[in-house]
């Protein structure tokens, strides 16, 4: 596993107003499928549905399932580096949590969790282009 974040993504409850805050702190994001994508440094903060993040995780929904509303992700060059990292991740005492597959947006991934619970995603997806040095740079979502 390269030593980088690619994304991190807060679970939110009400997706507008969270919108809202960070667009007040001077922020600029785009919206796509109910979403919204900021840019920050070489990496991306997505702001996400808690349900749908936590359920994307392989975790339980809800405010007593123990999940703490974020999920750092892991982006990758291909399917196979996912499916190799996944097998590190069991090895080295991580939990899986969702299995490798195309996802309902259409690009592979999984879930793990780490020795203390937290929630990782690892995920090729071609329409998030890598640089040479890991850097994540999102793409124009047509705004």
């Amino acid at each position: 596993m390269e030593q980088r974040i690619t994304l991190i993504t807060l679970g939110v409850t009400d997706l507008a107003r969270s919108k809202a805050f960070y667009e007040a702190l001077g922020w600029r994001g785009q919206e796509v499928e109910e979403t919204v994508f900021f840019q920050a440094g070489g990496l991306g903060l997505v702001l996400w549905s808690r349900d749908r993040l936590a359920v994307d995780c392989g975790l339980e929904p809800g405010p007593r399932s123990g999940f703490g509303g974020i999920a750092l992700a892991h982006n990758v060059r291909s399917e196979a580096e996912v499916d190799a990292l996944l097998a590190k991740v069991v090895e080295a005492g991580g939990t899986l949590t969702k299995p490798a597959a195309v996802n309902e947006i259409g690009f592979y991934s999984s879930a793990f969790t780490d020795p203390d619970g937290h929630p990782w995603e690892v995920a090729y997806n071609p329409g998030f282009p890598l640089a040479a040095d890991g850097t994540l740079t999102l793409p124009d979502f047509g705004r």
